[in-house]
């Protein structure tokens, strides 16, 4: 067992944060009690390491929970931020970078014509609920079961992410009559997704095309497709959180990649790279339902924030097709890695860019499935890879993030710290 490296000063303030600060932090996987201990508090990052306040570097694969596609403290970004910062931070009008950026995505993302863009990925799930209501006059939206898609009242019936790691089955504080509305099947069954709309008029299907927020768990083969298929057949808008997975696993996100697409897209994380940025896409008729063409009301102080723009077009310059081969290799690289460190005590899933080392012998289908991986031994893996210099997600349930600026040296000494965890859980029970 190595040395535990001195964490005197995170202590410290974890204690201070406590007082003044919900469960001291400021979002609830970031305490780390899924895995057993108290968080760290990070002072900077550079490229793919993070280093806390306390001196001790790591290996980063939380990046910002997928927002730092180019790793820390990137120069383009901050160059461009640091630029757009010296002409002013906020003006709550329109910006010359808002308009490169829209169309910069309209290019990339396909179906995505026009884009209100907002400043969370919760805001711009909320704008596509409010669109799809409107344009159908229904009132009902299909999810599924461990999807993720923000923290506003009507999706977070058996979300994932947060949720399924502080193990609270639905939400508090929400109406009954709003989450009447909400109906959450299992992700990858089909039959169950048929018998709902078929049985109920149906605004909206939303649904993460890559579901990362129970783990990461892909769609069974032909069930986009199927997604579509029933939206189309009953008449309802079928919404794509590609958050997560927007701009990551592909040039044009999942829409490009499975040939699938969403009658309307959300963006986030590396729309606004690093800075809170996030949108709602999809084909004109339906973006001018919004105020001010249409009456559907919706609107943000700083939704277009200039620094947040500079920086997400700053991020998306630096993703040409050489960019994501090179982030394509190098995450089968890891995910090939750390399955073999694993052995038969655990299931890797990837694709470009993410990927989640699952306790568990076979790749869950569902969130039920991830539910039954062993919680406690992926916790102390955890704890095992951070005494060794490796920053893994601290939870089952979120996926890893590889990013471009994670080095051949660095993924191998990540298989090493693996290795060395995996012994270490084995040697313990």
């Amino acid at each position: 067992m190595p040395p535990a490296p001195n964490d005197s000063r995170s202590a410290e303030l974890y204690s201070r944060a406590c007082r003044v600060l919900v469960g001291g932090v400021n979002s609830p996987v970031r305490a780390m009690r899924a895995i057993g201990r108290e968080p760290l508090f990070i002072d900077h990052g550079a490229g793919a390491e993070i280093f806390d306040v306390d001196g001790n570097a790591y290996v980063d694969y939380v990046c910002s929970w997928g927002a730092l596609v180019a790793g820390h403290a990137h120069p383009a970004v901050l160059d461009a931020v640091a630029a757009a910062a010296a002409r002013g931070t906020s003006f709550g009008a329109p910006t010359a970078l808002e308009v490169t950026l829209a169309e910069e995505v309209a290019r990339r993302v396909p179906g995505a014509e026009m884009l209100r863009m907002t400043s969370s990925g919760t805001e711009a799930a909320m704008t596509a609920i409010r669109l799809a209501r409107a344009h159908t006059g229904r009132d009902v939206v299909v999810k599924f079961a461990g999807a993720y898609h923000g923290h506003f009242d009507g999706l977070l019936a058996q979300a994932g992410s947060g949720l399924a790691t502080q193990g609270i089955p639905a939400s508090p504080g929400v109406p009954a009559a709003t989450a009447a509305d909400t109906v959450v099947v299992p992700w990858n069954d089909r039959g169950a997704l048929e018998r709902v709309t078929q049985r109920r008029e149906v605004a909206a299907i939303i649904a993460e095309p890559c579901p990362a927020n129970m783990g990461l768990i892909p769609a069974a083969e032909g069930f986009l497709e199927f997604l579509r298929e029933r939206a189309d057949a009953c008449g309802a808008l079928l919404i794509l959180d590609e958050v997560i997975s927007g701009f990551r696993v592909a040039r044009g996100g999942a829409g490009e990649r499975s040939g699938v697409s969403g009658d309307l897209v959300v963006l986030g994380k590396i729309l606004g790279g690093g800075l809170p940025a996030a949108a709602v896409a999809g084909p004109r008729e339906l973006l001018e339902l919004l105020a001010p063409v249409g009456e559907v009301y919706q609107a943000g102080t700083l939704s277009g924030n200039p620094l947040a723009v500079a920086a997400g077009l700053a991020t998306l310059a630096l993703l040409d097709d050489g960019a994501y081969a090179t982030l394509a290799e190098s995450t089968q690289r890891l995910a090939k890695g750390l399955a073999a460190a694993g052995g038969s005590a655990v299931s890797v899933v990837w694709m470009p860019g993410l990927l989640t080392v699952f306790f568990a012998a076979e790749p869950p289908q569902d969130l039920a499935g991830a539910q039954r991986c062993d919680l406690a031994a992926y916790g102390a893996w955890c704890r095992e890879l951070l005494a060794r210099g490796v920053y893994p997600p601290p939870s089952q349930f979120e996926a890893w993030f590889p990013s471009l600026a994670h080095t051949d040296e660095q993924i191998e000494r990540t298989l090493g710290a693996a290795r060395a965890a995996f012994a270490a859980v084995t040697e313990a029970r």
